[in-house]
């Protein structure tokens, strides 16, 4: 099995930004502690960041990976790029996010990606990765 882990825009922030919303463990500690939970459980991994939307969808489309843990940020709420991207490609996807989306502005409630994403994780901070690497290792 192997998974891709994709964050999208400002996460490449994490640990420095909004600490009480992200946490402070960065994103290359995140992607560590998501590694080892996946090679405990025979499962391979790849991270890839971009604040660059079309890099994002390009990355989706040429994967390799048995499945797809998606953090888009703010994509999230109106990246139709990033839709269509899912959408083209067999491959599962299920959508994260380290906050409760629901209890933050109302912008961020809506997620134009998750109608075509296998299923939504968000709010339990960086586990939300681990929640989705797991569902996938089921």
């Amino acid at each position: 099995m192997k998974l891709l882990i994709l964050n999208g825009v400002n996460l490449n922030m994490t640990g420095r930004r909004e600490r009480s919303v992200y946490g402070t463990k960065t994103l290359d500690e995140i992607n560590a502690e998501i590694a080892a939970f996946c090679k405990a459980r025979g499962a391979e991994t790849e991270f890839f960041q971009s604040n660059i939307e079309g890099e994002l969808c390009t990355k989706i489309q040429e994967s390799d990976a048995d499945g797809i843990i998606l953090n888009a940020g703010a994509f999230t709420h109106y990246s139709y790029a990033l839709r269509d991207a899912i959408a083209s490609v067999d491959t599962p996807v299920v959508e994260v996010h380290m906050s409760n989306v629901h209890a933050r502005e109302p912008f961020r409630h809506v997620s134009v990606i998750s109608e075509v994403c296998r299923g939504t994780v968000l709010g339990f901070g960086k586990n939300s990765y681990i929640l989705a690497a797991e569902s996938f290792l089921l």
